[in-house]
């Protein structure tokens, strides 16, 4: 078998494609997630804390002028920037519990299966069991 045919008959597998499409989805569920934690949560976390903006937080390892943005200080040399960790850290637990909502909801939402029917016992079984229990007596 050559290469491309190969190649062929793994990329149209079902489980290749339900992961090009797992991570196409999980792609722009990132960006929702993202617009969440930096549009909606950290400013209300900033406006409970006192105007912090943990994203600018850091520690100057180059000498940096206090006060700069963290841009401007990474521009002037290294700096040590835990607050962007946190901001990171608080994205990653927001996410986290989102997508365990979603799977909850979703494990919810899936109806269990009725148990399935018993078959029909066939003819030939129900002879012979008719033919045993005349033996018996």
């Amino acid at each position: 078998m050559s290469m491309m045919q190969e190649f062929k008959e793994f990329a149209v597998k079902g489980n290749a494609m339900d992961l090009a499409v797992g991570v196409i989805i999980g792609a722009a569920f990132g960006k929702i997630v993202d617009s969440i934690v930096n549009d909606l949560i950290m400013p209300l976390v900033s406006k409970i804390f006192g105007g912090l903006d943990f994203s600018n937080y850091y520690i100057a390892l180059a000498g940096q002028q206090p006060g700069l943005s963290l841009a401007d200080a990474k521009k002037h040399g290294a700096v040590f920037a835990y607050g962007n960790f946190i901001t990171v850290v608080l994205y990653f637990i927001i996410l986290a519990f989102v997508i365990f909502m979603m799977v909850k909801q979703m494990n919810r939402l899936k109806k269990a299966a009725p148990p399935p029917a018993p078959a029909a016992t066939p003819e030939d079984v129900l002879l012979l069991r008719e033919i045993r229990d005349n033996l018996k007596r």
